[in-house]
């Protein structure tokens, strides 16, 4: 039997030298139980530490899918798809009223969203290509382009809804700064926490000049009139001061600070004023400012299990103001009923679940920081918007990521959801995405590993 098993070393050795050339020319060690250049004996490897593989008709070990190498990447993807394939559709359903009353064609609006979803596929594809370093090369312009566009539109911009937080382009398409400042703050703070790594044991380090240059994007969108903007932001940086290690009695001086400034906001313009008295008793005045939110619960509550069936929404009729845009939820409710709610909520927790895996098993600081700084974007947002239409929390005026009408916010969201790709990617090409070669060392040295680049 040793013997048998010294022949196979044998004969992978043999295969192993032919490859590698004559002697002289980093050939590998003489074949075992042959006879050298000098006519010495070279002995039989020592075989008892090899590795065995399954043989032919042998069941292979199974792993679950999240143990795959590439199972993140995959469920991300998945998800992200699935999030904006529903939203497409709904956009189409909740759209179509307002589109022919506007356009005079049901459809507009549904093909400006999918133009829109064209583009931020394409840019994500893009975006899953990208190394690391690239990703930390851009953090700087990006940061610069959007303090340029936020103070742009200050100047030049176009009022909608009593905020002055839009950019005209050309024909029907505006921009929202704002919403890129979002990644640029998430790719600035990363870079410059992860540089920092070695020194974030120092407050100086740590707050300096990540708060000041958050500030200041706060403060400028602010300007704009974009309460529910800001939050985001603020609450970006948290994320990401968070993942960097940040003790938690920084954020309980955030958190005090954060809500004395949004009760002065709130306090100082009549409008956010009713909002905040509408979400406290709806009913007080249904007829008036706490119309969207009632009609959003009858949306939600008409629906049952499993909804009245796509496309036969009777709120987007008219009852449901914004019905495409910030309170697509409810409709989603209405036509897919409690199960479609489940259905995005599930997206979103999948999603949310990436990225903070990749927070959790990353090495790299800046793939942490900025795995940290996109999740808990997506799942803020999700859960202020969400939490406004079941009148949990005030209505702050942010679309559902992914779902809602708006080019200026999904295809950020895609680039931010490709950069998590490529995180993802990477850390599976090098968890498992190259063959094992065994190579047997002559003279009882056992086995050698060395990974071939595929």
């Amino acid at each position: 039997m040793r013997s048998d098993l010294g022949h196979r070393a044998m004969g992978t050795t043999a295969a192993h030298q032919r490859g590698c050339g004559q002697a002289g020319d980093d050939t590998p060690p003489n074949l075992p139980g042959h006879t050298d250049h000098f006519g010495n004996t070279v002995p039989m490897a020592d075989t008892t530490r090899t590795t065995r593989t399954p043989g032919v008709g042998e069941p292979t070990p199974r792993r679950s899918f999240l143990q795959h190498p590439m199972g993140l990447y995959y469920l991300l993807i998945g998800a992200t798809l699935a999030l904006l394939g529903l939203g497409l559709l709904m956009v189409l359903s909740a759209s179509s009223v307002l589109s022919i009353k506007l356009h005079g064609s049901a459809y507009t609006l549904a093909q400006r969203q999918l133009l829109f979803a064209v583009i931020g596929v394409t840019c994500m594809i893009i975006a899953t290509r990208l190394s690391v370093r690239m990703w930390r090369r851009l953090a700087w312009p990006a940061l610069v382009i959007a303090v340029g566009l936020l103070i742009a539109v200050l100047i030049i911009g176009v009022e909608v809804g009593g905020q002055k937080n839009w950019i005209d382009l050309f024909g029907p398409f505006r921009l929202q700064p704002s919403e890129f400042a979002k990644i640029a703050l998430i790719l600035w703070s990363a870079d410059l926490l992860a540089r920092k790594q070695p020194m974030l044991d120092r407050w100086s380090h740590l707050l300096i000049p990540v708060l000041p240059v958050t500030g200041l994007l706060l403060l400028l969108v602010l300007l704009e009139g974009d309460v529910g903007n800001t939050l985001i932001l603020a609450v970006i940086a948290c994320g990401v001061l968070f993942a960097a290690g940040a003790p938690l009695r920084l954020f309980a001086v955030l958190g005090v600070l954060g809500v004395a400034s949004i009760a002065a906001l709130t306090l100082a313009a009549p409008y956010r004023m009713s909002r905040f008295t509408s979400w406290l008793d709806p009913s007080a005045d249904r007829l008036g400012d706490g119309w969207q939110v009632t009609q959003g619960q009858f949306a939600l509550g008409t629906g049952g299990w499993w909804g009245v069936g796509l496309g036969a929404s009777r709120e987007k009729w008219g009852s449901l103001p914004e019905a495409h845009t910030d309170f697509i939820f409810p409709v989603v409710g209405e036509e897919l009923g409690l199960m479609g709610t489940f259905a995005v909520l599930g997206l979103f927790a999948v999603i949310a679940f990436v990225a903070f895996r990749l927070v959790h098993s990353a090495q790299d600081p800046f793939v942490r920081l900025a795995s940290a700084g996109v999740g808990t974007w997506i799942v803020f947002q999700a859960v202020i918007n969400i939490g406004a239409v079941l009148s949990l929390l005030p209505i702050t005026g942010v679309p559902l990521p992914l779902v809602s009408y708006g080019g200026s916010s999904l295809v950020p969201l895609l680039v931010s959801l490709g950069m998590l790709m490529s995180f993802a990617r990477s850390a599976g090409a090098t968890a498992g995405g190259a063959p094992i070669r065994l190579t047997v060392i002559p003279g009882g040295a056992g086995q050698r590993r060395s990974r071939v680049d595929s």
